[in-house]
């Protein structure tokens, strides 16, 4: 005859309220954990946009100089420079502007720029195309990005799309010149 085997005799299982409970409990921890990782995230954001802003101040003071040192002859620059047309629906800031009256850069700075920046950045030259030929505004817009770590795959990218790339160099830093022409916007 064989022998029949017996499984071990557990206490009884939770009841409904018990995993009820639990799973209401869980679900609250869920909650805080999302709301801690969306203020990390925010926290995160400020820090890179600050990282950021440490390359704008480190370019731009000698931007200008460098440039017309390529050339140009830019007598103005500023920074955050905001384009805001309602009428039209065209708005959009610069990080780095040069000017003169025949000539503008516009000068994209991200602590490490992608390629999808500078994708981004020829959208911003197309409004500023726009904006102004809707103004009568002739001249001949230019482009470049900035960054303290530019990829060499980026670096390409831009300098085929006609951008001046400016890099960190030593305490200074370096412009590098589009391959070909500069592209005119």
């Amino acid at each position: 005859m064989a022998e029949v085997q017996t499984l071990p005799d557990y206490p009884r299982g939770l009841d409904f309220q018990q995993v009820w409970a639990a799973l209401m409990e869980n679900r609250e921890q869920q909650k805080e954990t999302a709301l801690q990782m969306k203020e990390t995230d925010k926290r995160l954001g400020k820090l890179i946009n600050r990282f950021g802003e440490i390359v704008e101040y480190m370019v731009a003071p000698n931007l200008r100089e460098k440039f017309n040192e390529l050339g140009n002859d830019f007598q103005e620059i500023s920074t955050r420079h905001k384009v805001h047309d309602k009428k039209n629906d065209i708005s959009f800031e610069i990080d780095v502007f040069l000017q003169n009256g025949d000539k503008a850069l516009l000068v994209e700075v991200k602590s490490k720029p992608t390629t999808e920046d500078v994708q981004d950045h020829i959208e911003r030259l197309e409004k500023m195309r726009t904006y102004a030929d809707l103004r009568g505004d002739k001249r001949t817009f230019l482009a470049a990005v900035a960054g303290a770590i530019i990829a060499d795959n980026v670096k390409d990218y831009a300098l085929k799309q006609g951008f001046f790339v400016i890099e960190p160099s030593g305490e200074t830093f370096t412009i590098i010149s589009p391959i070909g022409d500069p592209k005119e916007w």
